[in-house]
């Protein structure tokens, strides 16, 4: 039978107060998300993709791909195209969720995003919706494009 000492209990007093703290500490690091429930209309043709979480200071949103396809586009074409059907290009994150679930709505070709290249204005974005690979042209290349909604999410 093993003798039981104060050091020893002391010792895993010392070990519990370690574990209650570091409990304590995974509980106030906790974050809590909140998504209202909504009830969302989609028109003839148009898919819900899923949410895009926003960063920082930036809204959650719906996202819903619209009907409809531009080909052989340049990047101003294609936005001007989006904006006439009433959406938008879908941002370089909207683009990874739109191949993770709708990837079947897609051609297996490179579609224009919303987005210039940070560091050369002549460019902007561009996904591979065979490969996901996301890369940059020259916007006056010709690619394909599809627009999307944005519904925001409010607590």
């Amino acid at each position: 039978m093993t003798t039981i000492t104060l050091d020893a209990i002391k010792s895993r007093q010392d070990e519990l107060a370690g574990m209650i703290a570091a409990f304590e500490a995974q509980v106030r690091d906790t974050k809590i998300f909140v998504l209202p429930e909504i009830e969302i209309t989609l028109q003839p043709g148009e898919h819900y993709a899923g949410i895009i979480v926003g960063k920082e200071d930036e809204p959650s949103h719906h996202l819903i791909l619209l009907p409809g396809e531009a080909e052989s586009v340049t990047w101003k074409g294609s936005k001007d195209w989006a904006a006439e059907i009433g959406g938008e290009l879908p941002t370089r994150r909207e683009q990874s969720l739109l191949f993770a679930n709708l990837h079947d709505q897609f051609q297996s070709a490179w579609y224009w995003s919303c987005e210039e290249h940070a560091s050369d204005s002549a460019c902007a974005w561009i996904q591979d919706f065979g490969s996901g690979y996301q890369g940059n042209d020259r916007k006056g290349s010709e690619f394909r494009a599809r627009a999307v909604r944005r519904l925001p999410i409010s607590a």
